[in-house]
Formats: structure tokens, C-alpha cells, sequence
């Protein structure tokens, strides 16, 4: 279907430079990086709230976001923000929008609802309102309307209510920005690759230092640390949602890719490094980064990080170690993390260690004072990004502090 619909090959520079509001979700814990981000970028009224931020700016923008931002979850083009007293006035504010204009009736849809402290007695109710509100000013405005896909539609339409007031948006980035394209192979619980970007941005990591990872299961941080590093789009090889909307504008599109892509540098090899016990946790990694085309850039080894040497005398180690859930590993990591400690201080005083994990004892067991302890969420699950400063001589404190 979508093959058979014709893009529009371009828009009018009024079209093009007149002002969006729109809103970037992200994993909770990464606003404040994800609004530098956006700043970066050339957002305008960034504001950063619980969850995401929301900025403005125009087309342009909104497709550079998609295509160069590293911690966006999506891009999210605000249609309109209202106060509602009942279910019906959520319909009527719906049906009242001009959706011929924004896509055509050709294309498939879904509705995502959500809601904070909503007095909404169901969302699943509201979802079909919503979708019933698109689909009758379709017909009304030209005889027929879109389909419903859930699986894989070509626009998606967000709600989301808070209190007694709530939002539309349609879905400029179609598929969630974390997905790449590059993931060929996944570890158990891996993390999601918008994530590994916020931890590195937090760390304070630069291209220029010595990045380990030791333990680095199928390879996200260090996918993400060399794409940094060598300044590749991430949404380079992927499609997005805006390509299905009525403005898309090709031409600005292209010219926005190779803008992105022209600022690329020539892969070499970094100063990037990752290990891993297991052959077949290395083997996802090795297989991740051959289908970005980094696996020339980033050095690999097969080592258990309690005997890993450091690959510098200075650098940043940065990793997400497993976390048990079953009553038996959480024993074996238990007398794991002192090991860990005693690693860290013998072979990487000069460094500074970020550890990324869903196991608040970490710290207490570890035997290791934390510089910082950032509170992050890997989906739904409670984090924590904890900082070393690796010093010679005593860093030990007696276990009895936790998080």
C-alpha cells in the first residue's frame, strides 16, 4: 500500500519554516541530556519534564531530530492541547481537526493512549473514541477512511491526557528511534541503544579518551560509543514516519541526510575496547558491530574482568553487569562485587568507572564509595548509573551504606 501513495516531493518554504511545537520521550533519567541534546540540534523552547522534552521548530528540525539524535525515544508533532469535562469532548476535539491535511486516507493507522492522574474510567474506551473521531471526519471530508493496523501502521496518533487536559500528536518517527537498524543478534535483557547513548553522555565520555567496556554482552555501549565517535546519524538506515505524512518534503529530506552523512568521519581504528567471559556473548557483539560497520573500529577480547588489564593508564570503563533475579545468582553476584572492587582498584587507578545496573546492593557490596548515583530506568525497571573515581591507595569503606 504504501508504495502505491505519492510523496510529495517538496514544500513550500512557508510550509517548511513555520514553527511546530513538538514532544521527544525518552528513557526516564536522560531529560536533562536529551534537552542538550535537542539544544544542540537547533531546538527551540526546550522545556525538559518528567519523561521527555518538549521543544519547537520546523520541519527541518524535526527531521534532523529524528535522523541525528542519540536519546530520543521519538518525535512527536503536537496538533493540539485542550481541557475536556467528558468522554464526548474528546471526540468533538478529535473530529475537529483537519486529518486530510495531514495524511492520506489511504494510509493505516494505530492510536496510542496515555494517561496521568486522568479521571478516564478506561483508555482502551478512549483509544477507539480517538480512532473513531479520525476515521468520521475522513469520511465525512472524502467519502472514505483509513484503515486500522497495529502491528505495523503507517501513522501513528498518540494521546496522551493528564488531569483534565490532554494532547495530540502524530508520530514523526514511526518505529521508536532506538532501533537503529544495525541490531543483528541481542543478549539477555539487553539494554536499548537510546539508553546506552544517555549513559555514555552522562559519563562524560569523549571520543578522544580510552573507552572499556568489560563486560559487554552483544555490544550496545560500544556500538553506540563508535558511532559517537565517528559522528554516524543513527537514523541513518532506518525509515520514519514522516515519509508517510502529506508534508514530507523529499528534497529537504535528502538534503538533510547528506548534510548528516557528509559529516562523517573516515573509519579508523579507536581507542574503544570491550571484553566478555563468554565466547558467545562476544560473538553477538562481534556480529553487532560488523552490520554497523564498526567491527574494524572497536577492539575485542575474549577475558574475565577480574584479570582484564587496562587498556591505557587513563580512560573511562563503562558497563552494564548482569543482575540476578533468581535467588541463586543474586548469591553469586553477591560474592562477585567485592571481586569486582578489588579488580578495579588494582588494575585501573587513573580511571573513572560508570557502572549501570538494576542491583542496588552494588554499592554496598562492591566496597567501593560512589562519586555520583544517578537514578535511570531500562523500561520499567529501577536503575541505577553509579560513578568510581579510581584512586591509588584507600578507597575501601566497610560495607553497611547502601543505596
Amino acid at each position: 500500500m504504501a508504495n502505491s501513495i505519492r510523496r510529495s516531493s517538496s514544500a513550500t518554504p512557508r510550509q517548511r519554516d513555520t514553527p511546530k511545537q513538538f514532544f521527544s520521550p525518552c528513557p526516564r533519567g536522560l531529560e536533562a541530556v536529551l534537552a542538550s541534546e535537542l539544544t544542540e540540534l537547533g531546538a527551540l523552547a526546550v522545556k525538559a519534564v518528567e519523561g521527555g522534552v518538549g521543544f519547537s521548530g520546523d520541519l527541518h528540525l524535526c527531521y534532523r531530530v529524528n535522523l541525528e539524535s542519540r536519546i530520543a525515544s521519538r518525535v512527536l508533532w503536537q496538533l493540539g492541547a485542550w481541557e475536556y469535562q467528558r468522554e464526548d469532548d474528546i471526540y468533538k476535539r478529535a473530529a475537529a481537526l483537519p486529518w486530510r491535511e495531514y495524511f492520506d486516507a489511504r494510509r493505516t493507522i494505530r492510536v496510542n493512549v496515555s494517561a496521568i492522574a486522568s479521571p478516564l474510567r478506561s483508555l482502551d474506551f478512549i483509544t477507539l473514541r480517538v480512532k473513531d473521531a479520525v476515521c468520521d471526519r475522513f469520511r465525512a471530508d472524502t467519502g472514505s477512511r483509513p484503515s486500522v493496523n497495529t502491528n505495523m501502521p503507517d501513522v501513528r496518533i498518540h494521546a496522551f491526557f493528564e488531569g483534565n487536559r490532554f494532547q495530540l500528536y502524530l508520530d514523526t518517527s514511526g518505529e521508536p528511534l532506538f532501533k537503529r537498524g544495525w541490531r543483528r543478534t541481542q543478549g539477555e535483557a539487553p539494554l536499548k541503544e537510546n539508553l546506552a547513548a544517555g549513559i555514555l553522555a552522562l559519563t562524560g565520555w569523549q571520543p578522544d579518551m580510552t573507552l572499556l567496556d568489560p563486560m559487554c554482552g552483544a555490544g550496545t555501549l560500544l556500538v553506540e560509543a563508535a558511532m559517537i565517535a565517528l559522528r554516524m546519524p543513527p537514523g541513518a538506515s532506518r525509515p520514519f514516519g514522516f515519509e508517510k505524512l502529506r508534508n514530507f518534503d523529499a528534497r529537504l529530506w535528502e538534503s538533510t541526510l547528506a548534510a548528516a552523512r557528509s559529516a562523517q568521519r573516515t573509519p579508523v581504528a579507536l581507542p574503544i575496547f570491550g571484553a566478555d567471559l563468554y565466547g558467545e556473548q562476544l560473538k553477538l557483539a562481534r556480529t553487532n558491530l560488523a552490520a554497523a560497520g564498526l567491527d574494524s573500529v572497536v577492539s575485542l577480547k575474549q577475558a574475565n574482568v577480574l584479570e582484564l588489564p587496562a587498556p591505557a593508564s587513563a580512560g573511562v570503563l563503562v558497563t552494564n553487569p548482569p543482575y540476578g533475579v533468581r535467588i541463586g545468582e543474586q548469591q553469586e553476584l553477591a560474592a562477585f562485587y567485592p571481586k569486582l572492587g578489588d579488580a578495579l582498584k588494582a588494575k585501573y587507578a587513573g580511571w573513572n568507572a560508570w557502572i549501570f545496573t538494576g542491583d542496588l546492593r552494588l554499592p554496598k557490596l562492591i566496597g567501593l564509595k560512589p562519586s555520583r548515583r544517578i537514578p535511570l530506568y531500562n523500561g520499567p525497571l529501577e536503575c541505577r548509573l553509579y560513578a568510581f573515581e579510581i584512586v591509588a591507595g584507600t578507597m575501601r569503606r566497610t560495607a553497611g551504606t547502601g543505596d
